[in-house]
């Protein structure tokens, strides 16, 4: 996937998502929304924060439909990512200078087979009834999966058996994302 973001579109998205969660904290003034068709445009996001110090995961929540523009779920991904992750506690003021914010922006969900998943280029939603799970494409990178791995860490991210991919009553939707972050 070629990157459909310019570096100023990269930075402004970075800027508008820790000033969000400034604002939010209450160490800051609310950000303007930046203007421009790219901002504008309907997309899935994800924002990770990661602490500095070791890269250890902080928090990460965002929207995998294309349910609003891209600045919006850049700007609520983020707050939710510092705060409303049940996986942690929430961040602190004092603790968001050493947090380093990563966005995800994702391309549409498709179908794919579990033998055209692409370690390293797709991300994965599993879907069955009210279950769901959703690993984005760095994550299997970042862990040396391979894509059976991918397909069961996915599942067992939905709640379901990690076999669950087995099943044809089991739905697999593959995105790409351009990533990018500070530093």
């Amino acid at each position: 996937m070629s990157p459909s973001l310019s570096k100023a579109e990269r930075a402004a998205l970075l800027d508008l998502a820790r000033r969000s969660i400034e604002a939010h904290l209450g160490s800051g003034e609310a950000p303007k929304s930046p203007g421009g068709a790219s901002f504008l445009e309907h997309r899935g996001a994800f924002v990770t924060l990661k602490r500095r110090a070791d890269d250890e995961l902080r928090g990460c929540i965002g929207y995998a439909e294309p349910i609003l523009a891209l600045f919006e779920a850049v700007e609520r991904g983020a707050v939710a990512a510092a705060v409303e992750d049940r996986r942690f506690s929430p961040v602190t003021p004092s603790e968001l200078p050493g947090l380093r914010i990563e966005i995800s922006a994702l391309t549409a969900l498709h179908p794919v087979k579990a033998e055209d998943v692409k370690v390293g280029e797709h991300g994965l939603v599993v879907r069955r009834g009210e279950r769901r799970g959703l690993l984005l494409p760095q994550v299997a990178q970042e862990w040396g999966w391979d894509r059976e791995t991918f397909l069961k860490k996915t599942c067992l991210k939905a709640g379901l058996p990690e076999d669950a991919w087995r099943n044809g009553e089991t739905e697999i939707l593959a995105f790409e994302a351009e990533v990018f972050g500070e530093d």
